[in-house]
């Protein structure tokens, strides 16, 4: 199928962001990706380019420029250090997963190490089993999302990752967004036949504040609609190392991930994830080297996936939870919430990137 008929297919109809949906997603004969924007490459005329310059930003007229996407700002060998975090450190209690939800706590602890010397084995054995970490479908932090109720509550909540806060808040600063606090993450682990479905990202109580995108890995195809399901979407590949920050008027649009990209033949990895730190490392630096036995591991789980982290703040500055909210919570069936996630990760995939 051409360029062109892809286009076509959301001229008609009422529902143009699942036509494109489905185009980019089928498996019966691969897509066409030649509209799909590449901001690693010269850039449309859908794009504005500029330096991210904080001193020229402020938070009124980055809301109003609503979308921002930074081609992979990572110093050399960081991308190594996040993908490690994402797969050894924030699966771990008290941090909540998909597993939790039909397995014990014992079953589903020190998911790295039950998991490691199987993927590192499997190069050289045929057919081995799923592990833990091959069936990690979302992680939440911070404040746990309840993926029944769609809401954040101040009784499900641990303490979110240092590090990460670090990051993010950085990240926003950089963007015009001074005195962000990540307060809740969710980390969405991708296979080859992944897919992210179309939904907005509402559940948090301040929608002033961004909403920030991390991806690591092989490729995605992202597509960014409008307020209704109506408005097609612009189609653009999220690449590892690559962040995306939802504000303003983009805060609140619909969006998705129809596929992962096949990797290039003879090629694994990116070659971005391939680079180590190139300064020596301090024992109080947030970032620090990956060990190679650690990068075996994470480097074998790649080849066919995508790690990506949203953060978000959830409440404005001295905003508290409703407190008819935090009843309606406490209320909830355990039951009733178990099932719930349990068909989440039945399905395969979250709802939230």
């Amino acid at each position: 199928m051409t360029a062109k008929m892809a286009a076509s297919i959301v001229e008609h109809g009422e529902d143009a962001f699942r036509k494109l949906f489905k185009f980019y997603k089928r498996r019966s004969s691969p897509p066409d990706f030649s509209e799909v924007i590449n901001f690693s490459k010269p850039c449309s005329e859908k794009v504005f380019p500029c330096e991210l310059n904080s001193s020229s930003l402020n938070e009124e007229n980055v809301s109003k420029a609503g979308f921002i996407f930074i081609s992979n700002p990572f110093l050399p060998g960081a991308q190594q250090f996040w993908v490690k975090q994402c797969l050894k450190i924030y699966p771990q209690k008290p941090n909540v997963c998909n597993l939790d939800m039909h397995m014990s706590s014992v079953e589903t602890e020190n998911i790295w190490e039950k998991s490691k010397d199987i993927i590192r084995r499997k190069g050289s054995v045929a057919r081995q089993p799923k592990t833990l970490l091959e069936k990690l479908r979302w992680v939440t932090l911070g404040y746990h999302y309840d993926w029944n109720s769609k809401t954040y509550s101040s009784e499900k909540y641990t303490a979110f990752p240092e590090e990460l806060h670090l990051l993010s808040h950085k990240v926003a600063a950089a963007c015009g967004f001074s005195g962000f606090k990540a307060e809740a993450g969710i980390l969405n682990y991708y296979k080859a036949d992944s897919s992210l479905g179309i939904h907005v990202d509402e559940s948090e109580l301040d929608h002033t504040r961004p909403l920030l995108s991390f991806s690591f890995g092989q490729t995605a195809v992202f597509l960014l609609g409008g307020t209704k399901r109506e408005d097609c979407p612009t189609a653009m590949f999220m690449q590892s190392g690559d962040l995306m920050v939802m504000s303003g008027a983009s805060r609140l649009l619909y969006h998705a991930v129809p596929c992962i990209v096949p990797a290039p033949s003879g090629q694994a990895l990116p070659p971005e994830l391939a680079l180590k730190l190139e300064t020596e490392v301090q024992d109080d630096d947030i970032i620090q080297s990956v060990s190679d036995v650690d990068w075996e591991v994470c480097s074998c789980y790649l080849q066919t996936s995508r790690v990506n982290m949203t953060v978000r703040q959830v409440l404005a500055s001295g905003q508290s939870f409703p407190s008819t909210q935090i009843a309606q919570t406490s209320e909830k069936s355990e039951e009733d919430t178990l099932k719930s996630k349990k068909r989440k990760n039945e399905s395969g995939s979250a709802c939230i990137d």
